[in-house]
């Protein structure tokens, strides 16, 4: 069994999970006014999460008063902001972020990459996959890429975005047999992590793949049936992200795994594997 790594490059992983709206120079005022506005709170509510007076609060908001590291810290969790935006707000205050952001490939991840090897071999015969924020591919077992391996080739050229993948014409969509159902399962998740994060690459996605008001609401588990040949095989999706980290890199990570639904897409994953193995 090998695990395919071939797309995670430094680039892919690291290179862009960027705010929408947000400032585009590193003013900490500016980006903490972003944040309490996004996530629609006034300045007397922040400043009851963050026990600070409300004028001390405009001042920082202003430019008039520079927050300390541990009033970023205070705000930061206050706004429940990704890692990535604590990091700038570090950096914009001209302090030293106390997280990192290591390229994925690199030594101080050795562990980290380890262990997504062991998650996605130990899944075999079943499909699994590495995503970044924006949901481009990280990385992938055999299993994932055999239930890839009739696409055109240009749709596998990295970077490969998962939600392109599976809702472009072009790609899995003509062969998912719930495909509303599917899409809509999906893209609320999208929507769900874009009110958290602001990653102006989901809000590509979901002004790409808008979803019909008249939708009908996924099933207590969201499914994919998925044509293959004269077949159906049909997955139940889980997701898997690391535990506290302070590295931007890992935290944007998400492991998805698929498991067969039936008796009948178990037995043909095996099957699959062991024609592809002998």
């Amino acid at each position: 069994m090998s695990v395919t790594t071939g797309s995670v490059t430094s680039g892919s992983v690291t290179s862009g999970s960027v705010t929408d709206e947000a400032p585009t120079r590193d003013d900490v005022g500016a980006l903490v006014r972003h944040w309490r506005e996004r996530r629609r709170l006034s300045q007397q509510a922040l400043s009851d999460r963050c026990g600070v007076s409300t004028r001390h609060l405009s001042c920082i908001e202003t430019g008039k008063a520079q927050p300390s590291p541990a009033m970023i810290g205070q705000l930061s969790e206050a706004l429940d902001v990704p890692l990535r935006v604590q990091r700038r707000l570090y950096t914009a205050a001209g302090f030293v972020p106390d997280a990192s952001e290591l390229p994925l490939g690199s030594p101080g991840l050795a562990q980290v990459n380890a262990a997504i090897e062991l998650i996605l071999a130990g899944h075999e015969p079943y499909p699994a996959l590495v995503i970044d924020g924006g949901w481009d591919l990280v990385a992938a077992n055999d299993a994932a890429y055999r239930l890839l391996a009739d696409l055109p080739g240009e749709l596998l050229e990295p970077p490969v975005n998962v939600v392109r993948l599976s809702l472009d014409p072009r790609g899995l969509a003509p062969r998912i047999v719930n495909l509303a159902e599917w899409q809509a399962g999906i893209m609320g998740r999208i929507r769900h992590e874009h009110e958290i994060s602001g990653d102006a690459r989901l809000a590509a996605l979901l002004t790409e793949f808008p979803v019909p008001a008249t939708a009908a609401a996924p099933d207590i588990v969201l499914t994919v049936r998925l044509r293959a040949g004269d077949d159906v095989l049909s997955f139940l999706t889980t997701t898997t992200v690391f535990g506290t980290t302070r590295d931007v890199t890992v935290a944007e990570l998400a492991i998805e795994a698929l498991y067969p639904a039936d008796p009948a897409t178990r037995d043909q994953l095996v099957a699959l594997a062991s024609s592809s193995s002998a």
